[in-house]
C-alpha cells in the first residue's frame, strides 16, 4: 500500500502521480483531499484527489512543484512507498442538478476541478468549463475536461493557446450568455477572489488552499474567516461560499512561512543536486 505506481509530468511545473491506496480510492468523493508525508523526515502536505479508481485501488494527485516537499515527493521513484498517506479528508463537494454551472480552473486548479466537472455532468447539469494558465506549456487536462463538459473554453495569459487574457474574462462572458445557477472557481487566491467579484447574485463556490497541519480539526492552523466566523478548512471545507470568504485574511495567512519555505526549498535542492 501507498506505493507510487506512476508519475507523469503534465507541464514543467505540474506532476501527476498515481498511488496504490485501495481504501481511499473506495471512499473518495469529488472535492476531498489526502495528506501525504513523502518520507519520514518530510512535511505533511494536503493534495486534492484528482481521480480515484476503486476497481484498481488507486488515487491520482496532481501537484505543482512549489516548495521543498513537493519537490521531494516528485523525486521519489516509481515503486517507492510514501511514508504516510491519510484520507479521504474534507467535506465532499455539493453535487446535484443545479441547471447551468460554470466551472473555472486556473493553474494547478485545473486538476482539482476534474472530478467535480465529471460528477456535475453526470448529475445532469449543463457544465461550461473554463481553464486558464500563463501559457500553453502550463495547460493540461484539456481533452479530459472537454470530454466531461458541455463546453470547454480556453485562455492563456500570453495567447499561446485559446484566447489571450484571463479566466475572469471568459467567466464574465459565460454568465452573460445564459442564466447560470452556480459558479465554481478553483485556483490561485487572487483568481478565486476576482471570480467572486464578478458573480454577485450567483452562488459561487471556491476551494481554499489554506495552510494545514494535522488535517483533523485539532490544531487550527487551517482556519479561515467565512462570513466573519472562523472555520477549519480541513473538516469544514475545503469548499466554501466564495462571497463569504475573507480573502485578505487568507492571503496574509498563506504568506506566513514564505521565507522558511524558500530556505527549505534551497536546502532540498542542494541535497538532490538539482541546483
Amino acid at each position: 500500500m501507498r506505493t507510487i505506481l506512476s508519475r507523469e509530468p503534465l507541464s514543467p511545473l505540474v506532476v501527476k502521480t498515481t498511488i496504490l491506496a485501495p481504501q481511499i480510492a473506495l471512499a473518495a468523493q469529488p472535492g476531498q483531499f489526502v495528506v501525504i508525508i513523502p518520507t519520514e523526515k518530510g512535511e505533511r502536505i494536503p493534495l486534492t484527489i484528482a481521480a480515484a479508481d476503486p476497481a484498481l485501488g488507486t488515487i491520482t494527485v496532481i501537484f505543482q512543484l512549489a516548495g521543498a516537499t513537493t519537490r521531494l515527493l516528485s523525486s521519489l521513484p516509481v515503486g517507492e512507498k510514501v511514508s504516510h498517506l491519510l484520507g479521504p479528508l474534507g467535506v465532499p463537494s455539493e453535487i446535484e442538478k443545479f441547471g447551468r454551472v460554470v466551472v473555472v480552473g486556473g493553474g494547478v486548479g485545473i486538476a482539482e476541478i476534474y472530478p467535480g466537472v465529471k460528477a456535475l455532468k453526470a448529475a445532469g447539469n449543463e457544465v461550461v468549463t473554463i481553464i486558464g494558465a500563463r501559457n500553453k506549456e502550463l495547460l493540461f487536462y484539456e481533452s479530459e475536461l472537454r470530454a466531461q463538459s458541455t463546453e470547454l473554453r480556453l485562455i492563456t495569459d500570453d495567447g499561446s493557446s485559446g484566447r489571450r487574457g484571463f479566466v475572469t474574462e471568459l467567466l464574465s462572458e459565460a454568465i452573460k450568455d445564459k442564466p447560470t445557477q452556480r459558479v465554481i472557481a478553483v485556483g490561485p487566491v487572487p483568481m478565486m477572489k476576482a471570480c467572486c467579484d464578478l458573480t454577485p447574485g450567483i452562488k459561487t463556490i471556491v476551494s481554499l488552499n489554506s495552510l494545514m497541519l494535522d488535517a483533523t480539526g485539532m490544531c487550527g492552523v487551517c482556519r479561515v474567516k467565512i462570513g466573519g466566523l472562523n472555520k477549519l478548512t480541513c473538516v469544514e471545507g475545503p469548499d466554501f461560499d466564495g462571497h463569504l470568504v475573507d480573502f485578505a485574511d487568507l492571503t496574509s495567512r498563506l504568506g506566513t512561512y514564505k521565507d522558511l519555505e524558500k530556505r527549505a526549498d534551497d536546502h532540498i535542492c542542494r541535497l538532490l543536486g538539482s541546483k
